[in-house]
């Protein structure tokens, strides 16, 4: 599977990558703000991606959330405030709060994979907050 990791944070991009690749999925790319964000979209069309509400364009991330969800491409938000994401997700499955632990990311990496390759999947882990 090929993720997308749209972070602004450097260091918090590389640990993404870090539990990504130890989950055994690759990494498609990387985007600090919306406008690289749309065009790895559109070049590197991945399976799945984990998006930042704040990027360095600002609070682009839902902009990028919401073009991931028309292009039918499976998303989570990573974000410290979790109050900015829209009541309806905007099409996420849903969203991890920073700071995060490792753990919790690769809880919610197994989840997510299990549940974009259709196998029945269970609860959804502590770690990943899910639309009501």
């Amino acid at each position: 599977m090929n993720v997308l990791i749209v972070e602004d944070e450097v260091l918090l991009a590389m640990e993404l990558e870090s539990e990504v690749e130890a989950s055994g999925c690759k990494v498609a790319g990387f985007a600090a703000d919306s406008k690289e964000a749309i065009a790895l979209i559109q070049s590197a069309r991945p399976d799945m991606a984990f998006v930042d509400i704040h990027l360095l364009d600002g609070p682009t991330g839902i902009d990028v959330g919401k073009r991931l969800a028309a292009e039918g491409i499976p998303y989570v938000f990573v974000s410290g405030n979790l109050k900015r994401i829209p009541e309806d997700f905007a099409g996420a499955i849903g969203a991890i709060e920073k700071p995060y632990t490792m753990n919790g990311i690769q809880n919610a990496l197994q989840y997510l994979k299990a549940l974009i390759s259709g196998v029945e999947t269970p609860s959804a882990p502590a770690s990943l907050r899910v639309p009501a």
